[in-house]
């Protein structure tokens, strides 16, 4: 049987501020930048997969 949720907590001072200024900077991304992130993300995906031995692929 699952377990219920729990609510959300409310974010105070520098949290609220600080998940404020994040998803602003999230939102102003443009397309040539979060092409780069993938791209990043994924290389160092495939670093991972060979240092590691790893044979699947997601």
């Amino acid at each position: 049987m699952a377990r219920p949720i729990r609510e959300t907590p409310i974010l105070f001072g520098k949290d609220a501020r600080r998940f404020e200024e994040e998803m602003r900077r999230v939102d102003n991304l443009s397309m040539e930048e979060r092409k780069a992130n993938r791209e990043k993300l994924r290389k160092e995906y495939e670093r991972i997969c060979k240092e590691w031995n790893l044979t699947f692929k997601i």
